[in-house]
């Protein structure tokens, strides 16, 4: 049973070789005399033929049998071209079953007519399709992109723990309860943030891992319950040294994936992205920016935006070249209440005339100024949110991204990276009624922002920074506190009080008693990057064996109820919930 061929491999420089290959069979055709199989293995498909004197052997033989054949390589009276081995094929003389296969749940092909909730029951068999297979050897190729540059670079791959300590501040924990400590918990990480931190007290200088995370928090369609990271941290460095090696990291993997050679990566403010793009992770191949026009309706007569202005909101405006029916204006106006907008006005030029929502409400000055403000063309549909700052632009944001994408604005073959810098130090929680940390409670404030720390939270910045690609955010960063001083005044911005501090990361804070370097770092997201380098917009193409949107495992059945004699030994009662 040893190949000495894979089916991906012959070519017509191996005619007259005696070869033995294996695989599943992808299609048989039975031509009476004669019998073709398509044996498909990883790495490609080879065409068996087996002649009169040998045909009935494979008789029974039906698709997704895994059979061993042997025989001589010739080439075919007429080549496919589609297939790497089209010129050639094998003319077996022996065969041997090494497995049968019941008639498969799903078509095993390129295009299957299965639904999404038979393909994960049915994993396995969906990985023998090229569009899934395809992806994890994508997937493999970056890793192994990542590790090359990185290791060039003398970053050092450093494992850390899976079972580690609950520090609830983010997203909600896995936990994991403790035989031997009843009543105690272990967390699974949700990203390997202090112990890569402790790396560098430890001296390592520079570590990257491969690094699985777990976060129990809602799904999407780019989201899983545990993914990958691309973990990398430096010593002795800032913003500019890791943003520099994240680069030549995607250098590196655009060149060998895609053969592109030619990647720039803007940087954009957080601020200049939510008033242009009303996004903190903006889609950079097209243009249609949003636009503040609060100052053309200073002194408007228009009830709803004057109280707009007067409740210190703001008036944003994008305009498409497109004219859009009063039915896709309904469902427009729907879509932005998402974002809790209130209301989407707007305003067509068509054949030099406008007309709108606006039309009659706005006066000749108000229209003339906004002709111009967004040089409006015939054909041109403008549109218009007038509310709290927060929620104009991210409806204008969404809309903009929803519209960039049904109008064919984007050009699926580039790739516009930007790094987005000085991101806000807090963001206030109404549900837990303080400001927290808007990255992590490690991440450095800007220098000229110490002073408002504690009193100006709302205008204070940090030294984080996120790499967008295409829409998505790519990575996430920032320059760590390694000041234990600056550490408690972040804790105390945070309300967290220092023996609150001490319950949960008390461990990582006495290690800066004996000397933190400065350090900086990032966790990629793995399947993002798979997910764009291989035109896809649903994370579970990316990963082998993924959770449906309610973190189900259709193929394992997890999670799943457990014995009771396993939760008397590990002390846990379950309670239902109301």
């Amino acid at each position: 049973m040893n190949r000495d061929h894979t089916c991906g491999q012959l070519r017509k420089e191996d005619v007259n070789k005696r070869v033995r290959l294996a695989g599943w069979v992808a299609k048989r055709r039975n031509l009476g005399s004669i019998v073709f199989i398509d044996l498909r293995d990883r790495y490609g498909i080879t065409q068996i033929t087996f002649d009169e004197a040998h045909s009935d052997e494979v008789k029974d033989i039906r698709n997704e049998y895994v059979i061993e054949v042997e025989g001589i390589v010739k080439l075919k009276e007429n080549p496919n071209t589609k297939l790497a081995t089209g010129e050639i094929e094998v003319l077996a003389d022996k065969c041997t079953v090494l497995s049968e296969s019941k008639t498969t749940p799903l078509i095993i092909a390129d295009e299957t007519d299965a639904l999404e909730d038979v393909r994960l029951k049915y994993r396995y068999l969906d990985i023998r399709r090229n569009p899934i297979k395809e992806k994890l050897l994508l997937r493999d190729k970056v890793t192994t992109i990542v590790r090359n540059t990185l290791h060039a670079k003398d970053f050092v791959e450093v494992e850390t723990p899976i079972l580690c300590k609950s520090t609830p501040e983010g997203a909600r924990d896995y936990l994991v309860p403790s035989r031997l400590y009843n009543g105690r918990f272990y967390a699974l990480p949700q990203s390997p943030q202090i112990y890569k931190q402790l790396l560098m007290i430890g001296g390592m200088d520079r570590y990257f891992q491969i690094a699985r995370c777990f976060r129990d928090e809602d799904l999407r369609a780019d989201r899983q319950p545990e993914f990958t990271q691309i973990d990398i941290e430096m010593s002795f460095a800032d913003e500019d040294d890791i943003q520099g090696v994240v680069e030549e990291v995607m250098r590196n993997i655009f060149k060998e994936v895609k053969n592109i050679d030619n990647l720039e990566f803007k940087k954009i403010k957080y601020v200049d992205a939510m008033d242009d793009y009303g996004s903190d992770k903006p889609d950079l191949r097209f243009e249609n920016k949003l636009v503040d026009i609060g100052d053309i309706f200073k002194d408007t007569e228009f009830k709803i935006f004057k109280d707009v202005l007067d409740n210190n909101g703001v008036i944003k405006g994008v305009s498409f070249n497109h004219l859009f029916s009063r039915k896709d204006i309904d469902k427009l106006t729907e879509f932005v209440k998402i974002y809790k907008a209130k209301a989407l006005a707007y305003l067509k030029l068509e054949n030099g005339t406008l007309s709108g929502s606006l039309n009659n409400a706005l006066s000749d000055s108000e229209k003339e100024a906004l002709r111009q403000r967004f040089d409006l063309k015939d054909g041109d549909t403008l549109f218009i949110v007038g509310d709290q700052k927060k929620i104009a632009q991210s409806a204008l944001g969404a809309l903009r991204s929803k519209l960039g994408n049904e109008l064919g604005l984007i050009n699926k073959d580039e790739y516009a990276f930007a790094w987005i810098t000085d991101f806000p130090m807090y963001e206030y929680s109404e549900e837990e009624g303080r400001y927290v940390a808007a990255h992590h409670p490690f991440t450095s404030p800007k220098l000229e922002d110490l002073d408002k720390m504690l009193t100006d939270k709302a205008n204070c910045y940090s030294r984080a920074y996120d790499l967008v690609l295409n829409g998505y955010e790519l990575l996430s960063g920032s320059v760590r506190i390694h000041n234990q001083q600056l550490q408690a005044k972040v804790f105390e911005a945070l309300e967290i009080t220092p023996e609150k501090a001490k319950e949960r990361f008390g461990f990582f804070l006495e290690a800066f008693e004996y000397g933190a370097p400065p350090h900086c770092g990032v966790g990629i997201g793995l399947e993002r990057l798979i997910m764009i380098l291989s035109d896809t917009d649903n994370i579970k193409d990316v990963v082998a064996f993924p959770k449906t949107a309610s973190a189900m495992d259709l193929m394992a059945q997890a999670p799943s109820l457990v014995d009771q004699d396993q939760l008397d030994f590990l002390g846990l009662e379950i309670k239902k919930k109301d």
